[in-house]
């Protein structure tokens, strides 16, 4: 280490040694885009259970009704209103790609405000598709 006093006042301060989560916010841009790709992972899953429920409905009855009864439960319908949210999201994540391969939307101001209108979006339209659900079966079960 130097010996001038130069160096040896900013090596006493605390410094992190490198950017961390305590430190570090992430932008809202970043944080997005980490959830678009947990989002496409996450519609792997539910794309399997779509798949069950279609295979149950072909099989017989006593298999769509063993799916009908998992899916009606509340934690079926946790589960089913997270793969729409995750499906909204994902969409909306993906226009906002577009966008952004048009070069549109790519200043930093203008891309957090895209990114934040894609959270508020899907959550928006989640909440609209289940209300329509509900009131298409004939109002709150």
């Amino acid at each position: 280490m130097s010996k001038s006093p130069a160096t040896r006042a900013v090596a006493r301060r605390e410094r992190p040694l490198s950017p961390h989560l305590t430190v570090y916010r992430p932008p809202i841009t970043m944080t997005m885009s980490i959830i678009h790709r947990i989002t496409g992972g996450a519609l792997y899953f539910g794309t399997l259970l779509v798949a069950a429920w279609l295979i149950a409905a072909a099989s017989s009855q006593a298999a769509f009704d063993w799916v009908d009864w998992a899916f009606g439960s509340w934690l079926g319908r946790l589960i089913l209103f997270g793969y729409t949210w995750a499906l909204m999201h994902h969409m909306l994540g993906g226009l906002r790609h577009l966008i952004w391969d048009t070069g549109a939307g790519l200043e930093k101001h203008t891309a957090s405000k895209i990114a934040w209108a894609t959270l508020a979006g899907s959550i928006v339209l989640t909440l609209l598709i289940w209300i329509a659900g509900y009131m298409a079966r004939g109002g709150l079960v």
